[in-house]
Parts: C-alpha cells; sequence; structure tokens
C-alpha cells in the first residue's frame, strides 16, 4: 500500500516504538516540557527515521492521511483544539490499550462512532468493552526481539516488571508482589521501583537482557492489557509465571512456556520448581520463545497494522 503519514500521540513508548516498525510516516505531538502523552519524538527509545517529533501549534497546518488516537483525551478534547475540520474528517482509528475500568462487562467505549475504526490491542479488551456502534479490529501485539540478548537463568531469583506497582493498587497487584516475595526471592524493577524496595527503572532497550539473567518472570497484574514486558520476556526465552486472568490465560501455555493459576500457593511451588530445576527453567524458556514468535512476531503485526489502515483509507 502507499505510504501514510500518520498523526498520533506519545501514550506508550514501547507500544509507539513497535507501532512505527510499520513503513509508514508518524508524526507525534509534543508539547514543551514533554508532559504525559505529548512526549513527541523523545526519551531513550531508539526512534526510526519515519517518526517525526510535531508541536502541537503546528498540527493544523502539516497534511495528514490518517489520525490514530490512543487515549481518551486526544478522541474527546485535542482533535478539537489542535486538528482542523478537514483533519478531523480524515480516516481515524482509536487504539484501545486497556481494559474498561470502572465496571469490567457494562463500560460502554467512549468512541461510538461507526466511521472511526476500534482497534483493541486483545481479544480479552475486546471481549470485555461494550463497543457501542464503532466497528472493532483486533490486532495483538507485535514485539521485535533483542539482538544479542540469550537467556541465561543464571540468577536463582525471579523478577517482576511494572512501573509504579506500589500506587496502582490491586489492580496492578502490588499486594500479590508483597506477599510472593516473603516466600521467594524476587526482584522488582521499573518507574518508581524503589518505593518497593525494587531495584528501580530499566532502559526500554536493556530490559530483555537484564531480564534474561533471572529464572524467570513473575506477572502480579490481576486486571489489565496483555504487558508488553511479559511478551519482551518471552522473545528473551524467559519462562513466565502469572495470573490466569485477562489475556495471559491464553497466551502462557502451562508446562509448555511457563505457569498461569488464580491460586497464588500454586504458583509459589511452580517458581520454587524452576528455582530448583535450571534445566525445567531453560525448557519453559525456550517454549516461550515459540510462542511468542508465533503469537507476536512483528511481521504478523505489520501485516495486521496495514490492513487496518487499508481497511481506512480506501
Amino acid at each position: 500500500m502507499r505510504r501514510l503519514k500518520i498523526l498520533t500521540w506519545h501514550t506508550h513508548g514501547s507500544y509507539l516504538y513497535y507501532l512505527t516498525q510499520i513503513p509508514h510516516d508518524f508524526y507525534v505531538l509534543s508539547k514543551p516540557g514533554r508532559p504525559p502523552g505529548y512526549g513527541g519524538k523523545s526519551g531513550h527509545i531508539p526512534w526510526g527515521d519515519n517518526v517525526f517529533d510535531l508541536p502541537v501549534e503546528q498540527a493544523k497546518d502539516t497534511q495528514f492521511d490518517c489520525v490514530i488516537f490512543q487515549d481518551d483525551p486526544q478522541y474527546l478534547e485535542d482533535q478539537h483544539s489542535y486538528l482542523s475540520a478537514a483533519q478531523r474528517a480524515l480516516p481515524r482509528i482509536y487504539i484501545e490499550h486497556d481494559t474498561p475500568r470502572e465496571n469490567p462487562t457494562e463500560m460502554r467505549h467512549p468512541v461510538d462512532d461507526p466511521s472511526v475504526l476500534l482497534v483493541h490491542v486483545t481479544p480479552f479488551n475486546a471481549l470485555m468493552w461494550d463497543n457501542g456502534r464503532t466497528p472493532v479490529q483486533i490486532i495483538d501485539h507485535g514485539v521485535l526481539p533483542a539482538r544479542g540478548v540469550a537467556y541465561s537463568g543464571e540468577l536463582a531469583r525471579g523478577i517482576v516488571v511494572v512501573n509504579h506497582i506500589g500506587r496502582r493498587g490491586r489492580r496492578l497487584g502490588g499486594d500479590i508482589f508483597t506477599t510472593v516475595r516473603q516466600q521467594v526471592p524476587l526482584d522488582l524493577v521499573g518507574m518508581g521501583a524503589e518505593e518497593m524496595g525494587g531495584i528501580g527503572e530499566v532502559l526500554h532497550a536493556q530490559v530483555p537482557a537484564f531480564v534474561a539473567r533471572y529464572r524467570f518472570l513473575f506477572n502480579p497484574i490481576r486486571y489489565t492489557s496483555m504487558g508488553l514486558a511479559v511478551i519482551e520476556a518471552m522473545m528473551a526465552g524467559v519462562p513466565v509465571i502469572g495470573l490466569a486472568t485477562t489475556e495471559m490465560a491464553t497466551a502462557i501455555e502451562n508446562g509448555k512456556s511457563g505457569y498461569v493459576d488464580t491460586h497464588i500457593p500454586n504458583l509459589i511451588d511452580r517458581m520454587r520448581e524452576l528455582l530448583d530445576s535450571p534445566m525445567l527453567a531453560r525448557e519453559l524458556g525456550e517454549g516461550a520463545r515459540r510462542r511468542a514468535l508465533q503469537r507476536f512476531g512483528i511481521e504478523r503485526f505489520i501485516d495486521d497494522w496495514n490492513a487496518a489502515l487499508k481497511r481506512v483509507t480506501t
């Protein structure tokens, strides 16, 4: 298909990085000081030459072929503040990164427009939202395998990768992390990890190599979308242990790529097995990598996104 000029926002940096692997040009809105949502082309992520920083005041004077929203204020407010009437009539896509918060089954999606394509990043998200009249397409995450990273599992510990786990309540599983850490050696990385006695933030490009030294990755999150950190760990050959909720229940195959369960004592038993058996951990890690390449490969992701863009622009 023809190369498109796409306007979007810097909402989830790692997702945006993988999204910009699609062979189109991305114009990412920015504001002075780079507040949340307006980071533009900034930070430690190795952005490609197809990513352009666009100050919000220049948006109305720039030509686009498509607009991709990634958060509610962008759709409900920003398009009316920063875009012209003609730009608001362009093909539009809304990426839903999250599960419904206020009510897990009854919540109506804020986009209720047959002319907008609603892209859910997991089948579970699409299942739980009331999508109304808006057409829906599911595009599973896509992840680039980290170059030169191989699983060693040399550290007989588990690793947890969650940002601000101490501030985000039961939904992100801070209480579960605290409980499990009392029985199994666990390290924590991510923004604000120090607040919970963790190591701190690790740069995105360094996360796969950092995680690959640990025996397993533990994902304590109860209810959210499928975490990219989990998929990146799988790509690096790290076995995953987590809760059998949301999309995790389909992403991790028990006894093949890791273990998922809703009973925490069972998960603790599995962690101890992996700590006692590096060979079993390596075996499961190889299965995790195969699973990630099969389901979350970047080529499939690019194909799916090209199909979505073609759907709205032709």
